[in-house]
């Protein structure tokens, strides 16, 4: 006899205790989407490489990680301590930014389950580090790079070298782009100068296109150097790097204060100095310079135009990242979805009430949302779409998602709830199924699904999943980290 039919949302997901059952139903009866920012872009400030060393205080709060325990509204950057917390609290007065610190003692990492694992961030940014990146630190910073997430390297002069161990920031950032496993043939097409350049203001290219420059914080004209250095171009092993911003006298490929560049599916920037975002305040018994006030230059713009930019907020400019798309006849790498792994919440899909959720029934692969189709026990069809334009130029185009499974249901043999993965025109006319999934398909765990959509290049289609669940037990079908690669 068939048991009694399971209600929406993971009530075979084991839930401790009656009341805690009752709960987590009543949540997801009426409950609709989730209250979410329009965007959270979510930024790592690294802290576990010496960057408070000797007068250095290059740390957005000393509440580590989270600088909301510091004070949860900051209005003033006095309200967090560190000479970045005019960076930290200008970002988190946008409204749109989720902050961290990876403190002393801790390690970068990528593709695990720790709430500091870079898969958790859309940005790390590396201000002067002081000690050198273990081989499995520089492993995991250019795996998250290459698949999709934003560096942003800010250097020092050489000398540098705060913890006296041998070590300046010139010499680490060198080191990660040309003695990494992944790719150390000049990987972002520059390498940092062993300069100390005294003073400077650099100016900026004329590009009222680029959004580093001319972005949502403002238009950038000038920095500034206080002991800095500069960096070399080398456009042929890397054709997306490009100069923004030039020491006095210098241009094209020689004497680079501030660049962007990309990498597989992510975005770098580097900076020459560290004086730039640094806004005179700190902890005590610091020497430092207030930089991001300084009057003659706008650092400050650059700083948060450069934010912007690499969590992939900041337009298609000058490189790729998270969102670009569209053109002919040429093709940048880039990971092409917008709002890839849900965490901006109901943003960009066009998906079913209630599909896109945070709710802890279920489990993300990788931060707080995902997609989660059916899982009613009633005859339900739920919906998740997106259009995108793979560039005409594009040779490959690889769509993939993480997908799990799990059910109610008691057969071995019937396929009784799918999921159908399609791809549609942009009139709606289904041009290929990629895949049928069913209850029979339950498993524990996410399993990555690959696809081949280089063969729609030059279209704009949309990419749809179905969920169609019978009058009988549930079958959850749940995806996240959603990508279209292009190259």
């Amino acid at each position: 006899m068939l048991g009694t039919r399971r209600s929406r949302r993971r009530l075979t997901t084991a839930l401790t205790g009656f009341g805690l059952l009752l709960a987590g139903a009543a949540c997801q009866v009426g409950a609709g989407t989730p209250a979410r920012a329009a965007t959270t872009h979510r930024i790592l400030f690294d802290n576990a490489h010496a960057e408070t060393a000797g007068n250095a205080d290059w740390i957005i709060s000393t509440s580590q990680p989270d600088p909301l325990g510091e004070d949860a509204s900051p209005s003033a950057e006095t309200d967090w301590t560190g000479a970045l917390s005019s960076w930290g609290v200008a970002l988190q007065k946008a409204g749109d930014y989720s902050l961290k610190t990876l403190p002393p003692g801790s390690s970068l990492s990528y593709g695990g389950s720790s709430s500091m694992d870079l898969s958790q961030f859309d940005t790390l940014v590396l201000p002067e580090p002081n000690t050198l990146f273990t081989t499995a630190e520089k492993t995991a910073i250019m795996n998250f790079v290459k698949n999709g997430g934003g560096l942003f390297m800010i250097s020092d002069h050489t000398g540098a070298d705060r913890n006296n161990d041998g070590e300046d920031a010139v010499e680490i950032l060198n080191d990660l782009m040309a003695n990494n496993s992944v790719d150390s043939a000049d990987p972002f097409g520059f390498s940092i100068d062993s300069l100390s350049i005294s003073s400077d203001h650099p100016s900026a290219i004329s590009d009222s296109t680029d959004p580093v420059l001319h972005g949502s914080f403002g238009t950038v004209t000038k920095s500034l150097i206080a002991s800095g250095t500069t960096a070399t171009l080398k456009p042929a092993d890397n054709s997306s790097v490009k100069g923004l911003l030039y020491r006095t006298g210098y241009s094209g490929n020689t004497g680079a204060f501030f660049l962007t560049s990309t990498f597989g599916s992510g975005r770098v920037a580097f900076w020459g100095d560290s004086s730039p975002i640094d806004d005179g305040t700190g902890q005590s018994g610091n020497r430092l310079y207030d930089g991001w006030n300084d009057s003659s230059a706008t650092n400050a713009a650059l700083a948060l135009n450069a934010t912007a930019w690499l969590a992939g907020s900041g337009g298609s400019g000058s490189g790729s990242g998270g969102g670009g798309g569209g053109g002919t006849g040429s093709c940048t790498a880039a990971q092409l979805l917008g709002n890839n792994g849900f965490e901006s919440g109901n943003s960009v899909w066009n998906a079913s009430s209630g599909v896109i959720t945070s709710s802890t029934s279920e489990a993300a692969r990788s931060g707080s949302y995902y997609a989660w189709l059916d899982g009613y026990g009633t005859a339900t069809t739920d919906t998740l779409s997106q259009p995108v334009t793979i560039p005409s130029g594009c040779t490959a185009a690889t769509f993939s998602f993480f997908l799990h499974v799990d059910t109610a249901e008691t057969t071995t043999s019937r396929a009784y709830d799918t999921l159908k993965v399609q791809v549609l025109s942009s009139s709606g006319t289904v041009l290929a199924t990629l895949a049928t999934y069913s209850n029979l398909d339950a498993a524990s765990g996410y399993t990555q699904r690959s696809f081949d959509l280089s063969g729609y290049a030059g279209q704009t289609v949309t990419l749809k999943f179905t969920g169609t669940e019978g009058s009988k037990y549930q079958t959850s079908f749940v995806v996240d980290d959603t990508a279209l690669h292009v190259s």
